[in-house]
């Protein structure tokens, strides 16, 4: 029996999950394959790790442990969908749900030891377990025409915009680096010594292998609130909206501490009067303004108003913020995982420059990302926008990436190896020896984070993009800037182990990220395609900066994970977009989701097996999955924005009948064609039927009995509407 594991998750991808899954199993059961899940969701994980909490009916399986164990496992095979990388806030609206439902989980902050558990659970906790191999991502031919013909909505760039990337040009995490790579094991100890020379051992251990990369660096929190305010005159300058770009999710550690030195700046006239206060109501700035909104009911009516009012004067003072939510007054700085750069740019370039403003209007902005490492990038994409125009989605090339990210490689901001210095003083690495590795000299609020990239997956990493540019016969641009610490290491290892693939005939490159930009652009424009190849950061920004623009949605591309250990994991697209999905569905009964990259991804998935476990009806599934796929496009049966189309259930219910019509056509499998020849006439004669009892309850509001853990029974009522469908699948 093959087997395929199919993850649960949350939001969106959660939701649509019920609906698709059952189609899954009925489709194949009779050919050896069994669909099993294992619970990665936030609440999931939540639960897993807190047994001690629950009674025994509570209790669940760490189901993240045991998929990590699993990627060892050379014949696992793993569907992994978008999951929620939880900011603070996040994490707190999950656990007060999870209380309110009789789970007797521990508050976030009820002690030190609980916090630091949690701290396990949020931000990039599921990829770094799950990503024990490189990515190869890339817009499947069939979507990429289909975005051709289907041109997606792209925002008029002109040349006289205003809007512009304004990033820190000293004493940033870019400027600061030190890197080097170690030619025999070691075991790092990271240490802060206070002006005084007391020492605080910070992390008393991090094993280090013969040949790894191992950076360090520190950012000033002066430099940083400087570089703030000098971003702030420069938007009031300009009079265009000010947006800042971080990724307080997966970066958990580094960024949530960026975002709330930039809420302190722009707020500091409000901060500077009510500063006891806040302390004495326990305001955290690096949950963003939204911290203090949920604190406010705890003062009297007439403070709070003051406070109100107060916060309203430093909006009409202070530039005008780009808006998440303008009909609610949700600004860029109330949540930091409202904003996550690799999501928001993207939709912002996509946009012709522009954010939303408090009037629900389009403007330009000036767009805030403080270290340098990647910002200078998307500033190319701009200066290419205003000289060159608006990229010509029914032309352009494609950019996809091969990504390193194997063994935790490149896990800037979010781990056990960034801190914030509590004083001045010096952080120091030192190794088995007790030599001084890296030391940096730190004021209060500095920010240090070190990271690991182990040789092993360094050198898959290259195989694989040798390998992709000789399949597809693409240049490939490594992405790496001689100028940074960092990538000087990595430049070493390419030149290393190159030569030992056969590269004859391929035009494969070095160079530094905005550079690779600008190539990448110019020949997108020429219809030309480029293989990006990145680490880990770049690879998460490039997934979905280049995406978004030729395809409109980064949700559409075929991710494909080769563990080293010779299994697979099949990632099915971004969730960036999901809580407005789950919102649209609470309200409306309408779930905009788009399962495409599902698709995709059970198609590589049964691919797979049939490579590697010899299951040849897997093959045929694959096969005609595709051309159910291609079929779906062909007829853009996938979800509209708004009522007055199908949904998600719809697009599931068409590819479900197009797959049928595939298998009941084709002639490898007799007992396959056999079995679906009267579920595609069932499904044939009943389209109209179907398509009616799916969009039955449309605009009508749904309870799901839960955001973060619904209620199954609810929920797939909800996602299985028609009876007829239900009947033929079985």
């Amino acid at each position: 029996m093959s087997k395929i594991i199919y993850t649960k998750v949350d939001e969106a991808p959660a939701l649509a999950t019920y609906s698709f899954l059952p189609m899954i199993k009925a489709f194949t059961k009779s050919s050896g394959i069994e669909m099993l899940t294992k619970d990665i969701s936030l609440a999931g994980r939540i639960l897993a790790n807190f047994p001690e909490n629950l009674k025994e009916d509570q209790k669940i399986a760490d189901h993240l442990a045991e998929l990590g164990e699993l990627t060892q496992d050379p014949t696992v095979n793993i569907i992994k969908l978008p999951n929620v990388s939880a900011s603070v806030p996040q994490l707190k609206a999950c656990i007060a749900e999870l209380q309110e439902k009789g789970y007797d989980v521990p508050n976030y902050d009820a002690s030190p030891e609980i916090t630091a558990r949690y701290g396990k659970i949020s931000g990039s906790a599921v990829n770094p377990v799950l990503r024990e191999g490189n990515s190869d991502r890339r817009a499947p031919g069939a979507v990429k025409n289909y975005a051709k013909n289907n041109p997606h909505r792209m925002g008029k760039w002109t040349a006289d915009s205003k809007t512009e990337v304004m990033h820190m040009n000293e004493n940033d995490f870019y400027g600061a680096e030190l890197s080097t790579t170690f030619d025999k094991a070691d075991d790092l100890k990271i240490s802060f010594v206070d002006a005084n020379g007391s020492e605080t051992v910070l992390k008393a251990s991090t094993p280090v292998e013969a040949g790894e990369i191992i950076d360090a660096t520190c950012m000033s929190a002066k430099s940083l609130q400087e570089f703030y305010q000098t971003a702030i005159n420069r938007a009031k300058e300009q009079d265009v909206l000010l947006s800042l770009h971080l990724k307080a999710t997966m970066m958990k550690v580094s960024d949530p501490i960026m975002f709330g030195f930039a809420v302190k700046v722009y707020f500091k006239d409000l901060i500077a009067k009510h500063g006891e206060l806040f302390d004495s109501l326990c305001v955290n700035f690096n949950n963003g303004l939204g911290d203090l909104y949920s604190k406010l009911d705890q003062v009297d009516a007439d403070k709070k108003a003051e406070i109100e009012a107060d916060i309203a004067a430093v909006y009409a003072k202070q530039p005008r913020l780009a808006m998440v939510n303008s009909e609610k007054g949700i600004t860029n700085l109330h949540v930091p995982s409202d904003v996550i750069i690799d999501a928001s740019m993207p939709a912002m370039l996509k946009g012709g420059g522009k954010m939303w403003n408090a009037d629900d209007k389009e403007e330009d902005t000036v767009a805030v990302i403080p270290d340098r490492c990647y910002a200078q990038s998307f500033q190319a994409v701009i200066d290419d926008c205003k000289a060159n125009g608006t990229l010509d989605v029914t032309t352009i090339g494609t950019v996809p990436n091969v990504g390193l990210m194997a063994k935790k490689a490149e896990e800037y901001g979010s781990h056990d190896k960034t801190f914030q210095a509590a004083a001045a003083g010096k952080i120091v690495v030192t190794n088995t020896a007790g030599e001084t590795v890296f030391s940096f000299d730190t004021e209060e609020g500095d920010i240090f984070r070190m990271c690991q990239a182990k040789d092993a997956p360094i050198q898959d990493w290259v195989k694989l993009a040798v390998t992709r540019a000789r399949l597809s016969n693409t240049p490939a641009i490594f992405w790496l800037d001689e100028n940074r610490a960092h990538d000087r290491e990595m430049i070493k290892k390419v030149n290393k182990y190159l030569p030992e693939h056969d590269t004859t005939g391929l035009d494969i490159t070095i160079a530094a990220p905005v550079d690779a930009t600008k190539t990448s652009l110019e020949r997108m424009r020429k219809g030309l395609d480029t293989i990006s190849v990145t680490g880990n950061v770049l690879r998460d920004y490039n997934t979905d900066l280049f995406p978004i623009l030729e395809l409109g949605t980064s949700a559409k591309m075929l991710s494909i994970v080769p563990l080293m250990k010779g299994g697979g994991l099949f990632e099915t697209g971004a969730g960036g977009s999901a809580p407005k999905h789950v919102q649209q569905f609470a309200q409306e009964d309408y779930l905009r989701w788009d399962s495409l990259g599902e698709f995709m991804a059970l198609a590589a998935s049964f691919e797979h097996l049939a490579n590697t476990q010899g299951n040849s009806k897997a093959q045929v599934l694959a096969d005609t999955l595709d051309k159910a796929t291609g079929t779906f496009l062909l007829n853009d049966k996938s979800p509209a924005r708004k009522l007055g189309s199908i949904d998600n259930r719809g697009s599931h219910f068409y590819l479900a009948m197009y797959w049928a019509q595939e298998l009941a056509a084709q002639t490898v499998d007799a007992d396959l064609a056999a079995e679906f020849a009267p579920i595609a006439k069932a499904m044939t004669e009943n389209e109209d039927k179907i398509v009616a009892e799916l969009v039955a309850g449309h605009g009508k509001q749904i309870d799901m009995g839960g955001y973060y853990l619904p209620n199954d029974d609810l929920v797939s009522t909800a996602m299985r509407p028609s009876a007829t469908l239900n009947s033929i699948i079985g």
